[in-house]
């Protein structure tokens, strides 16, 4: 059974992202020219600020130059985070978009955006915002239902006030 470079390059890099306090979330190699561009997402329950990747990324550099797994062919690393539109593919992914509005796209056809207020290991519980003037609704989704999902971009929500906040508690 012959293994593919990102899955190699995976078992090299990961236990290192971990040691570091990040997750692993992706690795992709693509070839640019003569050149080949190796992308690492990482990411964490705290997300990962600047500071984070760039130690991250020297790390992974060092580790690169040690070995052989990119071979002798030039490349760039980039090192990022997941985007703003991330693709939610892991329980983790969930958990970590609990408070944030997510378009689904349904098993069984159909689309649904709302936000996510509860994740456990069968699925969600969320909130589908109200159309023209309703009132929003609960919902709850299995994962088993979900084909794909994706968190939406928000650029004019409501931070929740002081006395929101207190309710809550």
């Amino acid at each position: 059974m012959s293994t593919t470079q990102s899955e190699r390059l995976r078992e090299l890099l990961e236990p290192l992202v971990r040691s570091q306090g990040l997750d692993l979330e992706e690795i992709a190699v693509e070839s640019v020219g003569r050149k080949r561009v190796l992308r690492v997402v990482v990411d964490s329950d705290e997300g990962a600020d600047l500071d984070a990747v760039a130690d991250v990324s020297r790390a992974l550099s060092e580790k690169l130059d040690e070995s052989d797994a990119m071979g002798d062919v030039e490349y760039t690393l980039e090192v990022g985070t997941p985007g703003a539109e991330r693709a939610l593919t892991e329980h983790r992914h969930y958990v970590r978009a609990t408070d944030r509005l997510v378009g689904f796209r349904l098993r069984e056809g159909g689309e649904l955006t709302a936000r996510i207020l509860k994740v456990d290991d069968e699925g969600l519980d969320l909130e589908v915002p109200g159309v023209k003037g309703r009132k929003a609704t609960s919902r709850r989704l299995a994962f088993e239902d979900i084909d794909r999902a994706r968190v939406q971009v928000e650029f004019n929500r409501k931070n929740k006030s002081d006395e929101e906040i207190a309710e809550e508690a």
